[in-house]
């Protein structure tokens, strides 16, 4: 049984048909929702503003955004139901640092830095390691975290060479005497 009633004539026409209770019910309560993502929240009233009867035109009109994508997700919806209307997984730039190292690299920030003083119970200042730094800073944290055996770094990518100084042929040179 298809899952979508089309017909053409001038134009094609895309809605959605309603199909299963429970759906038609989730489709409702998302579509109403507050504290719902704004994505599925537009993406739910497109489907159910189609139940209704409303053509594209009519349902981007309303919902302010493009006939292109209220037929993308109405299509989508007929092909997988209530799947359709989430995201897609893997957007956004792969993570260079598994979760258990970020845990890790949290708590170390939440613990005191090497320089900083102390006061010791006998009432002198003491500092773990004199020479280092007294607040965290991006190097003393990656030093710490190599240190604990957390591989951080700028790039893995072998081709990288980093911006040196005068690396733009355009960049003009500053003066060296004051005007």
């Amino acid at each position: 049984m298809p899952r979508s009633r089309s017909s053409k004539s001038k134009s094609q026409v895309a809605f959605s048909a309603p199909s299963i209770e429970d759906e038609r019910t989730v489709v409702r309560r998302l579509s109403r929702a507050w504290k719902a993502p704004r994505d599925a929240v537009m993406r739910a009233r497109m489907i159910q503003l189609s139940w209704s009867g409303l053509r594209v035109p009519a349902i981007a009109g309303e919902l302010g955004c493009s006939q292109k994508t209220d037929r993308y997700w109405l299509h989508r919806f007929n092909r997988s139901g209530l799947q359709g209307l989430e995201d897609l997984g893997g957007q956004g730039r792969r993570r260079r640092i598994t979760e258990e190292e970020r845990s890790r690299i949290i708590s170390l920030v939440k613990t005191v830095p090497p320089g900083r003083l102390r006061w010791e119970p006998v009432g002198e200042l003491w500092a773990f390691d004199e020479s280092g730094p007294s607040e965290w800073t991006l190097d003393s944290l990656a030093a710490s975290a190599r240190a604990e055996g957390i591989e951080v770094g700028r790039s893995k990518d072998p081709d990288f060479v980093p911006k040196g100084q005068g690396t733009s042929a355009s960049t003009p040179t500053r003066p060296t005497t004051l005007r």
